[in-house]
């Protein structure tokens, strides 16, 4: 990560333990929480991007989300009410609680050498949260997968057969 927030003068944070996609209950990445200087959360999780790189990988297309962005910046407009947006994105489950836990176990076993006891832990994550990108991609490089390759792509495709299952916002449109 040190090379890509090279020049970044804004904070840059790095959660090699996922902390925050327990935090904020996210199971897929990429996921943007816009949180005020209050340290309110202004908006869940959702899914957004930056540029259109993604958009016919995803569907989701930048501009609504950086023109909410400007408007909430430039004169405090929020896509809406903080009670709205504490109950907008459901808790995880206690099977996506305990696969986040597994996933923990995992990677420190990975970290320690202990390469049996983690790759256990990291398929049980992801048997008890299968279409979790938070946990099965992840664990992919860390069970010797590509996280952008057909192993990949295969989760992918079993998660829009799923109906594309996700804890957060859908993507903005020009609609909302």
């Amino acid at each position: 990560m040190r090379p890509g927030a090279e020049g970044i003068t804004l904070p840059v944070l790095i959660d090699p333990q996922h902390v925050l996609t327990e935090v904020y209950a996210i199971s897929n990445v990429p996921a943007v929480v816009w949180i005020d200087e209050d340290d309110r959360i202004v908006r869940p999780n959702s899914v957004a991007f930056s540029n259109d790189a993604f958009k016919e990988f995803t569907g989701a297309e930048s501009g609504p989300h950086l023109d909410a962005v400007r408007a909430w910046v430039r004169d405090g407009t929020t896509t809406m009410t903080e009670d709205e947006a504490r109950g907008a994105v459901p808790d995880l489950s206690d099977d996506e609680v305990l696969a986040r836990l597994h996933f923990r176990i995992g990677v420190e076993a990975r970290r320690r050498g202990d390469d049996a006891v983690a790759r256990r832990h990291l398929e049980r994550a992801g048997e008890l949260a299968p279409m979790d990108f938070t946990v099965r991609r992840a664990a992919m490089p860390l069970l010797g997968g590509d996280p952008f390759g057909p192993e990949f792509m295969d989760l992918f495709a079993e998660w829009q057969a799923a109906g594309s299952p996700f804890h957060g916002l859908a993507p903005m449109t020009a609609d909302d």
